[in-house]
């Protein structure tokens, strides 16, 4: 495999904004989509994550392709739900775009964890990210749901080889952070703007 698992997404990067400086939203979902692989190493700590990822992108990408090019801008999708007062609705374009921002904050914190404490295993950087970022959204049943989980995390050195490649791995995950943090906070300020960033989960 030539260079690391986040090499895909580091080079989406590259196009997700617009020469005006706005999120587009195919190449916004791209670089999304390209993190599934990494969270499949993961293996069974990481399914429900996975799967909420993964559903989310499904329904903001039907949504697109219904009109690629109204939706050619990320924050179209929510705008006319904002205006049509469908955004709240647990299967709003809104919605899938708050809880897909809010599962990535939690990988970025994540693989933070993971540059900054090489002494912490997998399962203590698992749930200190999950501490910090999900865990004040979700309800009793997600959280101890979530905290199983954790428990199956794999072993840390294993997969850092297995996501490593022939790439500098801490290069990139340091990389990857660096450049998507500012993206997720332009979501949850946009996502705050329309009053939606204080949705929890039902």
């Amino acid at each position: 495999m030539e260079g690391t698992v986040f090499a895909p997404a580091l080079e989406g990067f590259k196009t997700v904004k617009s020469d005006g400086g706005e999120i587009l939203t195919k190449p916004f979902l791209e670089v999304c989509k390209q993190i599934l692989p990494v969270i499949d190493k993961f293996g069974a700590a990481m399914t429900l994550v996975k799967s909420d990822i993964g559903g989310n992108i499904t329904r903001l990408e039907s949504k697109y392709s219904s009109n690629p090019s109204k939706f050619n801008y990320l924050y179209s999708l929510v705008q006319l739900e904002v205006e049509t007062k469908t955004a709240k609705a647990s299967s709003s374009c809104t919605n899938g775009l708050l809880w897909l921002t809010r599962a990535m904050d939690f990988l970025v914190e994540l693989f933070r964890n993971l540059l900054d404490h090489p002494d912490w295993t997998m399962s203590q950087a698992c749930t200190d990210s999950y501490g910090k970022t999900l865990k004040k959204w979700h309800g009793w049943l997600a959280s101890s749901s979530f905290s199983v989980a954790m428990k199956l995390a794999p072993d840390r050195k294993k997969f850092m080889e297995v996501i490593g490649g022939n790439g500098d791995i801490m290069g990139d995950i340091d990389k990857f952070c660096t450049t998507f943090t500012p993206l997720l906070k332009e979501n949850h300020k946009f996502l705050a703007s329309v009053g939606m960033d204080e949705l929890k989960a039902s």
